[in-house]
């Protein structure tokens, strides 16, 4: 009775009467060569890891989160209530009470005043910062060519830090490589004008044009008597060094300003989002969808049109150097960067270049001078009408007149930089022009 009673009792341990599997030495997960007593000092290495990742992503005892420029929220008016937000929290330091009728007597003076006061300050402001604002104006503009390129990075899935980044490096790398490339030649080239200079000098004292000019005007003893003046003026000499220390000093200005606008476009290219969505906030709230999307035609606009420029002017001075390369113009490398800065300049800027180009290959002979001036003038034709409007199409377009009348303006008023921005802004007051002024007026 007692035996069956133990069979009975053991059979639901061992059903079948099979052998219950060995335990596994090592313990589950655990590969051979490894025993338990490893797999215990995993285990606190672990969790020693995982309670260090822990206490770093912690913040200091004692430390403050950063103060951040937050946007504010956007407080709708309600009816019958003085302002709020339509969860129903109240502004910060209370609504806003009635406002002032604008026909009041003493808020026309006080405003009228107060409009006056500002604009004379913001001209004497504008008047003694210039070239603070030029920089400040450059690195807008650099930062509105790169924009374009850092959306697209975006679209790709990468962080806009991480493509400002590598935009800002790409576009870094290149410049300086393209100047350490090309400043030993500029200096060997110069130093061979310069070595040049007095042979030219001396072939055109000894020519017949120069002794026809000397014998009918005195041109030889007029030169050697203002030369004896000048030197012997002391006036003049100390002009000399003063002009050699007024260049070193404007040397160091465009080294720091060239450091400064690059400082600036940085901000201004982390910033932009920001800075956009500030500057639709001081819209009001019935035109501020109006007001976003001109205004973000008119930045892509300005983009697109910072590279394309930059695009057809590298192609304008590598199709100049191979031409130049090619029918022996000396100085080849130093004319193709005068005329890739020239050919930025839009419009204008290729025909001068070409003039440029032509004046240097007429020491070669009227020949070469011609070879290179068909080459290039043609070429000028086809990036027109083929290139430019390709490159183009995404960016702006603006009449022909206006264009030049803009470039014209804008160099004269900011130089380099005014032409450079000249189209961008023409493009941008058109644009204004056509989706408010005159969609205003076909309303009355």
């Amino acid at each position: 009775m007692t035996d069956k009673t133990d069979e009975s009792s053991a059979a639901p341990e061992n059903p079948g009467g099979m052998q219950p599997p060995a335990a596994a030495p090592n313990g589950p997960g655990i590969g051979p060569g490894q025993g338990p007593g490893t797999a215990r000092r995993k285990r606190p290495a672990a969790a020693a890891l995982g309670m260090l990742a822990q206490r770093l992503r912690q913040p200091l005892p004692g430390a403050q989160p950063r103060l951040r420029f937050e946007m504010p929220p956007e407080y709708t008016r309600q009816d019958g209530d003085g302002g709020g937000q339509d969860s129903g929290v109240e502004p910060q330091f209370g609504s806003p009470g009635p406002r002032i009728s604008p026909q009041h007597p003493l808020y026309l003076g006080f405003m009228g005043t107060v409009g006056v006061g500002l604009a004379l300050l913001v001209y004497w402001i504008g008047s003694n910062t210039t070239q603070l604002l030029l920089w400040i104006v450059a690195a807008l503009f650099i930062a509105l060519g790169l924009e374009p390129v850092v959306s697209w990075l975006e679209g790709r899935k990468i962080p806009r830090p991480a493509g400002i980044l590598v935009s800002v490096t790409v576009l870094v790398s290149a410049v300086v490589g393209f100047f350490a490339t090309l400043i030993p030649t500029i200096v060997q080239q110069v130093t061979q004008i310069v070595e040049q200079a007095p042979v030219w000098i001396r072939d055109f004292i000894d020519s017949e044009f120069f002794r026809s000019l000397d014998d009918q005007f005195g041109v030889r003893d007029r030169v050697t008597e203002e030369l004896d003046k000048f030197v012997n003026d002391p006036a003049a000499m100390g002009g000399i060094f003063g002009g050699v220390v007024g260049f070193g000093s404007t040397v160091a200005n465009g080294l720091f300003g060239t450091l400064i606008v690059l400082v600036l476009s940085l901000y201004f290219l982390a910033a932009l989002p920001a800075m956009k969505k500030w500057g639709y906030r001081l819209a009001p709230r019935s035109r501020r969808h109006r007001v976003e999307a001109l205004s973000e035609e008119i930045t892509r606009s300005v983009g697109n049109y910072v590279i394309g420029q930059a695009v057809v002017a590298l192609l304008n001075a590598t199709f100049a150097f191979i031409v130049m390369s090619i029918v022996g113009i000396p100085f080849a490398l130093l004319l193709a960067f005068v005329v890739a800065l020239l050919a930025f300049i839009p419009l204008v800027g290729g025909m001068i270049a070409g003039i440029v180009v032509l004046l240097v290959s007429l020491t070669e002979g009227w020949q070469t001078a011609a070879i290179y001036g068909i080459c290039y003038f043609a070429y000028l034709q086809f990036e027109a009408y083929f290139i430019s409007p390709r490159i183009m199409q995404k960016a702006v377009a603006v009449p022909g007149a206006v264009a030049v009348i803009s470039v014209i303006a804008g160099g004269s008023l900011l130089g380099v930089l005014g032409a450079l921005i000249a189209i961008p802004t023409a493009a941008a007051v058109l644009l204004l022009v056509r989706e408010i002024y005159i969609v205003r007026q076909d309303q009355h």
